[in-house]
């Protein structure tokens, strides 16, 4: 298994600690790059891999370490730097831990975890080998099969890292699905569980009983063909395949009193040069938190404060591809967005899923949506948003045991898309509540009341009501 050894350090690491650290397997250790540079590799003679070191990471925004790591972190900015060691080599990890203590001593700072950052002395794997790595594989890619790639991760949260995104890019284009093993007690990062493909892409967690089992469904896995697969029970057919779920999956569910205020939304902009984005996601987070989100960036750890102008520049410079952004709030409230930026005929879109963590005691400002759906309506050209209310940590990390699904709060439909229905479809809704206008009246847009709690199916009940009936579904 591979090992991730990160160092948070005051000072820039510069080329000269870089290489101090990389020699902590003696001089004959050769020195590779990958990733157009991005990627500093410490190699056997072979040239094969034993440490790969990320391109060190200027973070500004605070409360990332303990987010991601659970770590005390120095003061921002502060410097974040990733070494990963290579499967199947055990000295790997004590190079990894060598050039973390290195690093640490001559950048001033700390290596997490405080276990990994070895003695300073020089580590000598005589005779070992990394193993071959395809040609095909990225540094983060511990199994590569005409199927899957498979990427070990033994961290308390499984973040979206330059690491995972260049796998899970590479996978996407070698029409490869990807599965994340991690240990029981590993979370994932809202931004991963979002970003994660279907099927045979999933999250598999090793468990002392089960063996494994995926971290979304507690469908019991086992490696079969190239990739983890669905244990099927003996008396399983076609039509009930009675897949097997772990109990560790199921078990210990309690409500706790957190809760999670989730909201996705979609907002269309006319294509124009002077357009500013991710007015709509500050709006929202203002209205919902009192303040703007603190820090964005194209990655985790999210490593950049909070900037309109600067978020815009990078999606212009990268148009027309689309551009993926990762936006977090304080540690005092935790709020966690992913928005995909894209061009397309109707104009540039952004899609945003967000959510806000609140703990016992702590009430969710559900109120609060139905300002955020006008200002966005009215000013951010919502095209629609869905609002859910779970039970869930509050922290908004994921865990691998069952949550229940959320339930809807509301519903909201820009005026555009009212307008576009025929008739009074939009107005005269099955539901027990009628839709309230927002905005102007001559176009307004209409905010739908879902009103339920956490654990009553009949919000979604009334939410797929609706979603036939804006379809023009006879059936409804």
């Amino acid at each position: 298994m591979t090992k991730d050894v990160i160092t948070l350090t005051q000072k820039m690491p510069d080329p000269l600690s870089v290489i101090a650290g990389l020699l902590s397997g003696g001089p004959d250790k050769l020195v590779g790059a990958e990733g157009d540079g991005a990627v500093v590799q410490l190699c056997d003679e072979q040239g094969r891999p034993l440490v790969s070191v990320e391109a060190p990471l200027l973070v500004q925004v605070r409360g990332e370490a303990q987010r991601l790591l659970g770590a005390s972190e120095p003061q921002v900015p502060y410097w974040w730097t990733e070494a990963r060691a290579t499967t199947g080599v055990r000295e790997a990890e004590q190079l990894a831990g060598a050039f973390a203590a290195r690093l640490a001593t001559l950048a001033g700072g700390t290596a997490w975890p405080p276990e990994a950052a070895g003695s300073l002395a020089v580590v000598t794997p005589d005779g070992v080998s990394a193993v071959p790595t395809p040609a095909a594989a990225q540094p983060a890619v511990d199994v590569l099969t005409d199927k899957v790639a498979v990427v070990i991760q033994d961290r308390p949260v499984v973040a979206m890292t330059a690491w995972l995104s260049d796998a899970l890019r590479a996978a996407a284009n070698a029409e490869l699905g990807l599965q994340i093993v991690t240990p029981a007690g590993t979370r994932l990062s809202p931004a991963v569980r979002n970003s994660l493909p279907g099927w045979p892409s999933r999250w598999v967690v090793r468990d002392e009983k089960a063996g494994y089992y995926d971290g979304m469904s507690g469908a019991v896995l086992e490696w079969k063909n190239g990739l983890f697969a669905t244990v099927e029970s003996p008396d399983a057919t076609p039509d009930d395949p009675r897949t097997p779920v772990a109990d560790a999956f199921g078990s210990d569910i309690q409500d706790t009193g957190e809760r999670q205020l989730a909201i996705s939304f979609r907002a269309v902009h006319p294509a124009d040069d002077r357009l500013v984005l991710g007015g709509a996601l500050e709006t929202l987070w203002r209205q919902i938190t009192g303040e703007p989100p603190v820090g964005w960036g194209t990655e985790e750890p999210a490593n950049l404060p909070w900037s309109l102008r600067q978020l815009t520049d990078v999606a212009h410079e990268r148009a027309p591809e689309p551009t993926w952004l990762v936006v977090v709030g304080t540690p005092e409230r935790p709020g966690h967005a992913t928005v995909r930026i894209s061009r397309t005929k109707a104009g540039v879109e952004e899609d945003v899923t967000l959510a806000f963590g609140y703990g016992p005691g702590e009430e969710v400002p559900a109120e609060a949506v139905r300002a955020a759906a006008e200002a966005l309506a009215t000013r951010h050209d919502l095209q629609s948003m869905l609002v859910q209310i779970r039970k869930a940590r509050r922290d908004l990390s994921v865990p691998p045991r069952f949550e229940g699904p959320g339930v809807p709060y509301a519903f909201v439909l820009g005026a555009e898309e009212v307008r576009a229905m025929p008739g009074d479809r939009a107005r005269r809704t099955p539901l027990r509540e009628s839709p309230v206008p927002l905005g102007p009246r001559t176009r307004p847009a209409l905010y739908y009341p879902l009103p339920g709690d956490p654990g009553d199916l009949s919000g979604w009940q009334d939410f797929e009501r609706l979603m036939r009936h804006l379809k023009g579904d006879p059936t409804r």
